[in-house]
């Protein structure tokens, strides 16, 4: 379960940036994650619940961003929205596409401290 050393690692830069900022815990983290990025986010909420005990975080909340997936379109030659995860096609003019150019993030982008 990779969720765990994920949420591990969000738990620990959030307690990196509360010492920078001279807070004393966090209520929520907001991340972006995308379609790609191989992260279920209901195991990622199951792994931080259980990480988070004991630390600066533990009533902090995750809030998640869903990212598209957008790949480049060598027809339309720029980057379009696929069609569907199961077919990698342009959702404007369907040709293949391969070059992903969005969908694999995971990133914490914000946190609210107290």
């Amino acid at each position: 379960m990779h969720e765990l050393s994920i949420a591990l690692s969000i738990i620990e830069v959030a307690e990196e940036e509360i010492v920078k900022l001279g807070a004393t815990g966090v209520t929520s983290i907001h991340l972006r994650i995308g379609a790609l990025s191989g992260v279920g986010k209901r195991s990622l909420s199951s792994a931080f619940g259980l990480a988070r005990e004991n630390t600066a975080c533990a009533t902090a909340d995750l809030v998640f961003e869903d990212v598209p997936i957008i790949a480049y379109c060598p027809r339309c030659r720029e980057p379009r929205p696929i069609s569907s995860i199961q077919q990698f096609n342009c959702a404007v003019c369907d040709s293949p596409v391969s070059d992903v150019v969005q969908g694999r993030e995971l990133q914490v982008i914000a946190m609210e401290v107290t």
